[in-house]
């Protein structure tokens, strides 16, 4: 279903996650839901996964994560901000100890000078530790935009998934 390389990401972080004991939560947008069907789709997962929202339009980010209305407002859906504020709502709102956000442009149309196609922002909550956010424009069309950004999820998942609680790997 998915390339080997995304399966192999996903069975290592499901592997670590529950070596610590971890639990795993996802908020997407332009992903529309893969990286919680990558996580799903390696047996065994309901050790670790608590759950994944399709937060695809902006009254969800708002209703399900408590993404603020004028957070949207200022700054866009497909922003370093709002990827911030999923992530962080996400982890307030389930048991999971890490949480993974994903917004942005996959094309083919919707871009701009700003904010061009292939524009992602990836977010990474861990419970005490600072919340990381990424900014990738990935090339290719929609479906290697979403794989990409699905396969970079994962690896900051499994950064996070290691970090020894002074901020490092």
């Amino acid at each position: 279903m998915f390339p080997a390389e995304i399966t192999d990401a996903a069975e290592r972080l499901l592997a670590t996650c529950q070596k610590e004991g971890l639990w795993l939560a996802t908020a997407e947008s332009c992903t529309g839901g893969l990286i919680s069907a990558s996580l799903t789709a390696v047996a065994g997962s309901s050790a670790v996964v608590d759950r994944g929202v399709v937060t695809y339009s902006n009254q969800a980010k708002i209703d399900l994560l408590g993404v603020p209305d004028g957070l949207i407002t200022l700054h866009g859906a497909v922003s370093r901000e709002v990827a911030h504020a999923m992530a962080e709502g996400l982890l307030a709102r389930s048991r999971a100890d890490i949480a993974l956000s994903v917004t942005g442009i996959a094309g083919p149309g919707g871009g701009s000078l700003e904010k061009p196609v292939g524009l992602v922002y990836l977010g990474c909550a861990r419970r005490d530790h600072p919340v990381v956010v990424e900014r990738h424009v990935f090339p290719g069309n929609r479906d290697a935009v979403r794989l990409a950004a699905v396969a970079r999820a994962l690896a900051m998942g499994l950064a996070a998934a290691v970090q020894d609680g002074t901020g490092e790997g």
